[in-house]
C-alpha cells in the first residue's frame, strides 16, 4: 500500500513559514482514501495546508482521536477549507464536558470540543458516532475503545468530565488511534495515547492478527507519566522490535530524549511539516 503521511500541525515546526501550536493534526493519504486525523488546536492545520500545497478538499474522511480542544479546535477552519459534506468519525464520549485540573490551575478549566455540534454540521460535518473498531479499508482501521491491560499505564489524573455539578475522572474511552497494515508490519498513528501506547499496540495486534509493528507515530502521553511508566514503555518498545518511533505533541521532552537515547536512528521528532512515505514493498522513510 502506497502511503504518504504529513504532519500538518504539532507543537513545533521543522521549517519556517509553518505555524505550530500545542496539539496535533496528521493527513494520511493512500491510493484509495485520504484521512485527516485530528485538526490541531485552532488555525494552524488550515493555514499549514496552504503553505504545504495540500488541497484539503480532497479529504475523504475526518477521524477525531478524542474530544480535547487541541485535537478538535481546528475543525471549523478545516471544514471551511474542505468545502463539502464530509464524515467526521468520532466516539460518542468526545462530546462529554471535558475539563482539566493541573498543578498550575486554580480551578477546573474546560478543555473539550470548542464548538457547538450544530455549527460544525452547518459547515458540512456529518458526525458518525461509534465505540467499536471500524475498518475504513482492508488495510486501515480505527481502534475503537482501547482496553486497559498493562499494570503500569495510567490515565492522566488531571483530566475530568463534568456530570451535573460533579467532576469525575475521565476514563478517555474516546481515545482512539489509526492502524495501517503495511508490508513491513503495522503503522500505528496515535493522537495522544491517553489509554497507554502499549495498550494501543497490543490491541492493534489483536485486531489485525499482525504481530509486527513497523512504526509508531504521533502523541504518546508521557509528559506527565511516572518514571516507571516511561521506562516500561521503552522496555516494551524494545520487545516489540519497533523499527521507527516518531513522537509528537504530548510525548514530552524528557521522555523524547530518553527514547532518542535508547532507539538512536530509529527515533525521530515528528514535527509540523514532516512528510513520511511508504511505497509498496519498501520501508518507511522521509
Amino acid at each position: 500500500m502506497d502511503i504518504r503521511i504529513t504532519t500538518i500541525s504539532e507543537n513545533t515546526a521543522m521549517t519556517g513559514g509553518l505555524l505550530s501550536e500545542w496539539g496535533l493534526s496528521i493527513l494520511i493519504e493512500t491510493k484509495s482514501l485520504n484521512i485527516l486525523f485530528d485538526t490541531g488546536q485552532s488555525v494552524s492545520a488550515a493555514y499549514n495546508t496552504d503553505a504545504l500545497g495540500i488541497d484539503l478538499s480532497l479529504t475523504d474522511k475526518i477521524v477525531l482521536s478524542h474530544g480535547h480542544f487541541d485535537h478538535t479546535g481546528g475543525l471549523l477552519d478545516v471544514l471551511k477549507k474542505i468545502g463539502k459534506k464530509i464524515q467526521v468519525l468520532v466516539h460518542p464520549d468526545a462530546w462529554n464536558l471535558k475539563y482539566g485540573l493541573l498543578p498550575a490551575m486554580s480551578a477546573h478549566r474546560y478543555i473539550g470540543i470548542p464548538y457547538k455540534k450544530e455549527k460544525l454540521e452547518s459547515l458540512g460535518a456529518d458526525f458518525v458516532l461509534h465505540k467499536e473498531p471500524v475498518w475504513l479499508t482492508d488495510n486501515i482501521l480505527i481502534t475503537g475503545e482501547v482496553p486497559m491491560r498493562t499494570a503500569y499505564e495510567q490515565i492522566d489524573q488531571g483530566l475530568f468530565v463534568k456530570q451535573g455539578d460533579q467532576f469525575v475522572p475521565d476514563q478517555l474511552l474516546d481515545d482512539r488511534s489509526i492502524i495501517l497494515k503495511t508490508t513491513k508490519g503495522l503503522l500505528v498513528i496515535a493522537g495522544c495515547a491517553h489509554r497507554g501506547i502499549i495498550n494501543i499496540l497490543q490491541y492493534a495486534r489483536e485486531l489485525t492478527g499482525e504481530e509486527r509493528i513497523h512504526a509508531v507515530i504521533g502523541g504518546i502521553h508521557l509528559f506527565r507519566a511516572s518514571i516507571e511508566q516511561r521506562e516500561r514503555t521503552i522496555e516494551a518498545f524494545k520487545e516489540m522490535k519497533i523499527e521507527k518511533i516518531g513522537v509528537s505533541h504530548c510525548t514530552g521532552l524528557d521522555a523524547s530524549f530518553r527514547l532518542a537515547h535508547e532507539f538512536k536512528e530509529k527515533f525521530f521528532f515528528n514535527n509540523t511539516g514532516n512528510i513520511l512515505y511508504q511505497e509498496k514493498g519498501s520501508d518507511l522513510h522521509s
